[in-house]
Order: C-alpha cells, then structure tokens, then sequence
C-alpha cells in the first residue's frame, strides 16, 4: 500500500515543524468497525469484523535517545523513557501508557526496543466509535516490529500486544477484537477460544454488491466517565464465571447457566443473569452471520444485525448509562436509524456503547436521503459512510 502524496507532504511537514528534521519511513493502522459479536470477545467468544478505510497514519525517524518521542496533531507530546518499561500509575488512560505498555510488551518478547520520533496524524476520529486507540496500538505495535524485531511478530500477535498495553499500562480491560481487526486487515470472522491462538477466517463480501453501504453514525455522546460503565459489563461476567469457577463465560456450558438461573439470580443478580443471555446468543449470532454472507444470503444477514442491536438493547444493556435521563445519545441515534430507514436494511449499537456511534446498513437509493435526515438532526456529518479496507497494520511504500 503506498502512500498519498498528498499525506506524506503533510506528514512530512508536522514532522519537521515537531523535531526539526525529515522523517525517513511512513506507517498506517486502520480503525475497526465491529459488525457481529457485540462484548462477545473478552469472554472468548467469536466475532466479525472489519478493517476500515479511516486510518492512523505516523512519519517515523530513530532519534537515538532512549525515548520515544510521538507528537500527534492538536496534542501535547508524549515522551516515554524506555529506562522505564513498568505501568506508571499517574500515566493510566494517557497516549504515554500506551507507547510504553507496546514498548514493555516487545521488550519483554526480547526485543531491543529503541527510541524513535513519530509525528502521528488520524481520521479514525477519539470517541468514534472505530477505536482510535486500538489502531493507534497497532501502528506503534507495527513500527516497532518493522524497525527493530525484523518483522517477528505476525499481525495477531501485535494485537496481542496491543491488548496487553491497553489492560495492563492504561487500565482498561478491553477484549481484543479491536486490536485485531485493525492489525490484520479486511473483514473476519474470529474466534478467541484459545486465546494464544485466536481462529481467524477471513470472510470475502461485498456490501456494496448487495445495494447497501456501511455507515457509522456519531451519536454525539461522550465516553468521559464512562469507564465504570464499561467495567460492570465484565464484573457482571466475571461473577457469573465465578458462580460455576470458570475463567469465561463460553467455558459454562449454555444449559448448566439456564439450569442456575435461580442461584445466579441471587449471587450475582438480574442485570448480570441478561448479560449473560445476550453472551449465548450472541456467540452463537456471529456463525449465523457468517454463513449468510457465504451463501449469499444478505436479507438473512439484515435480521440478524438487528437481532444484534436488539439483544444489547435489552439484556446487554449497553445503550442508556445507568441513571441518564436527559442525555440518552444512542438511543436517541438508534431511533432515528428506525425512523429514516423505514424498515429496510438494519442498525445496531456500535462496539462498547453507552456513548459513541451506532451501525448501520443502508440501502444505496435511499442512502442520500438518510444521510441528510441523520445529520440535520445530531450533527453535519454525524453518518460516515465507510468502505472494508483489505490491509491491516503495514508500513506504507514511499
């Protein structure tokens, strides 16, 4: 994949203004959009997603100093010591946890990681939904491998990393499927049973061929704190599991959780019993889906995103943050998807919820006239059409 002439001149350009010199190789992850297997993979369960064609791109330099030194546009600089590859408590939730969690990860593999300067531009836009901090994960993933580990490490395995920088240096206790699907690239199909060695299949389709486009709509929501929103999902799991001494819930068998649906009530209570409900099916979702689009099958397709968007809806629960009233942006977003496509084509939430974007598949002859009706009534250019990007994280050919 080579890169624009039009970004490398701006690229170029940032970098010089941030260190004073010319940049000598070009990288680029994509964002991520999330089609099945809603909070499916931090239970080990399967997932379909896509790489998207938004991107997180950097113009990189050794500087010899034993830092990393990355400037992203409109930010301060983050400088990590890399004398210091151990979570720094005051760093959780900043880009620095990040850089230095990747750069932990690869030196705890035998990497010698060394320092570099990295001017950073983005379309995959914070709070997108997209999941800028997974791609900006795996571009720092990728440069590293490129630069000083000879390329050792496979695609998933720099998701791995990703993934480990994110749980461990910033504090969230994410899955992994963001971090995947933009360090592999194009439209999967997942399966994280083993979680050293996740089953990736990739799934060839077409959307457009089928007379729908993808489109991402910004609910307008903010993920300021929301954290602990996102955390109960897993606590309530982690409960659940703990019930039957299991690590994950696709370790309980589906008829063992049913048959203790009256205990579990007890321990762990309802919100987490309906979490689980949604795990099972859907778990059992993302196959369907899969084999619809294999075969053709795209009205069957259609039914199941929104079978989807319902589930997490009502047991999932990730739409509306506990306790909101006045501010309710993805519903708000999800009823106008209903409104505007008149029963055609599907929508769901998006990724984590609870703030952030909705999904939707939209049919082409009304594509103009939907897009206009979502932003006149959140935000101009509130719907993103998007299109599958066939390369995950690369370094770009210049």
């Amino acid at each position: 994949m080579k890169i624009e002439k039009q970004m490398r001149e701006q690229l170029c350009a940032g970098f010089l203004s941030a260190f004073g010199k010319t940049p000598v190789r070009f990288f680029s992850a994509p964002g991520r959009t999330e089609i099945g297997g809603n909070h499916t993979d931090h239970q080990r369960g399967r997932v379909l997603a896509g790489a998207v064609n938004l991107d997180t791109v950097a113009a990189v330099r050794p500087n010899g100093m034993g830092a990393i030194r990355v400037q992203s546009k409109g930010y301060p600089m983050s400088v990590v010591d890399l004398n210091l590859l151990t979570p720094v408590e005051s760093e959780k939730n900043t880009t620095p946890a990040l850089i230095r969690g990747v750069a932990a990860r690869f030196a705890q593999l035998g990497c010698k990681v060394e320092g570099f300067d990295a001017y950073v531009e983005s379309t995959v836009l914070p709070g997108s939904g997209l999941s800028s901090s997974a791609a900006f994960e795996v571009l720092m993933g990728t440069i590293i491998n490129s630069m000083f580990f000879d390329k050792k490490l496979t695609q998933p395995e720099i998701a791995m990393v990703a993934q480990y920088a994110e749980n461990v240096f910033f504090g969230k206790p994410c899955g992994l499927m963001d971090q995947m699907a933009s360090a592999v690239g194009a439209m999967v199909a997942i399966d994280f049973a083993d979680k050293e060695h996740p089953v990736i299949d990739p799934v060839q389709f077409d959307f457009a061929a089928c007379g729908h486009a993808l489109c991402i709509i910004d609910s307008g929501a903010d993920h300021a704190d929301l954290t602990d929103e996102y955390a109960a999902i897993t606590d309530d799991f982690k409960n659940l599991c703990a019930y039957f001494g299991k690590e994950v819930l696709t370790q309980v068998a589906e008829e063992d959780f049913y048959r203790s649906i009256p205990a579990l009530r007890k321990q762990c209570g309802d919100r987490a019993v309906m979490r689980g409900i949604h795990e099972y099916e859907e778990n059992k979702r993302v196959t369907k889906q899969v084999e619809a689009l294999r075969k053709g099958d795209f009205d069957a397709f259609l039914r199941l995103i929104k079978e989807s968007g319902y589930s997490s809806y009502m047991y999932l629960q990730n739409v509306i943050p506990a306790g909101y009233v006045a501010h309710q942006d993805v519903a708000v977003a999800l009823g106008l998807c209903a409104h505007f496509l008149k029963d055609r084509g599907a929508y769901r939430v998006h990724g984590g919820g609870f703030a952030g974007t909705v999904q939707a598949f939209v049919p082409l002859d009304m594509l103009q006239e939907f897009k206009a009706g979502i932003d006149g009534a959140l935000a101009p250019n509130a719907c993103h059409i998007l299109s599958i990007r066939p390369e995950g994280g690369i370094e770009l050919e210049d």
